[in-house]
């Protein structure tokens, strides 16, 4: 089957995710993720492209690339191909190192860049590695203490035309989670479930019929149970709390604010 061509942004603005084959960690020390960066300034000359955010985690990358030549593709391509090389040279490990083609998505508006930016500074909280402004693999510092890698004054202008205001602004937006729940799903390029997938899953992983029971389990049971249900890629709290009749903030809760799949 041919490859679908990629949809070009009518902004020129991607969220592009490498992600490991199989999940497999890409990054093991802090050459690796020094040598990732190095890569991304060598193809911004090449390419004459603009980095608006990043975050480089241990399994995968987030970038958000204004791509004003449509080479989004070639750009990708060198610097997953010059990542490779160094990672199967210095660890001696053959086969893909990346799964499959990178994700990119367009994003066509500015609050869509807002809460995109905002929730790839917040993976690795989500994910329990560090706080937001501690993370030394994200654009975060970038915006407040100055550029390295990335272009922060279109995401700061958005936020505010007076310069000072704006890192404020940009300071207090990321002082809380995301309410946006929905959209990682979409953000991370997962195909969606429907209700009635999510269902069958739930009830696989349980073994039980009537899924609606799980409400009226005491408090640990009940927390135990949902804890299983982070394997499920493709789904929301959201759409789990409907579905269960659990309200979204006892599932997030019983998360322990981890990462959802």
């Amino acid at each position: 089957m041919p490859r679908i061509a990629r949809k070009i942004s009518n902004s020129q603005i991607y969220h592009i995710i490498l992600r490991g084959n199989d999940r497999q960690d890409i990054f093991y020390d802090e050459q690796d993720y020094n040598k990732f960066l190095d890569i991304i300034k060598i193809y911004k000359k090449k390419y004459q492209y603009e980095i608006y955010t990043y975050c480089l985690m241990t399994n995968h990358v987030h970038l958000v690339i204004f791509d004003k030549d449509n080479k989004i593709s070639k750009i990708m391509q060198g610097m997953e191909i010059s990542y490779s090389n160094y990672f199967a040279k210095k660890y001696k490990k053959e086969g893909h190192l990346f799964q499959n083609r990178f994700i990119s998505k367009n994003v066509e508006t500015e609050g869509y860049l807002i809460r995109l930016c905002k929730y790839i500074h917040q993976n690795p909280l989500k994910a329990g590695i560090a706080s937001t402004e501690k993370y030394k693999w994200s654009s975060y510092n970038e915006f407040i203490h100055g550029e390295k890698i990335t272009n922060p004054k279109v995401i700061l202008s958005i936020l505010s035309k007076n310069e000072k205001e704006a890192i404020e602004n940009f300071v207090i937006l990321h002082s809380y989670e995301s309410e946006c729940i929905n959209d990682e799903v979409e953000y991370e390029g997962i195909e969606k479930l429907t209700d009635e997938q999510v269902i069958e899953k739930i009830r696989k992983i349980l073994k039980i019929q009537n899924i609606r029971e799980i409400k009226d389990y005491d408090k640990k049971k009940r927390n135990e149970k949902l804890q299983q249900l982070k394997v499920i890629e493709g789904t929301t709290k959201v759409q789990i709390s409907r579905i269960l009749g659990i309200n979204r903030k006892i599932i997030e809760r019983a998360m322990e604010r981890r990462k959802w799949g």
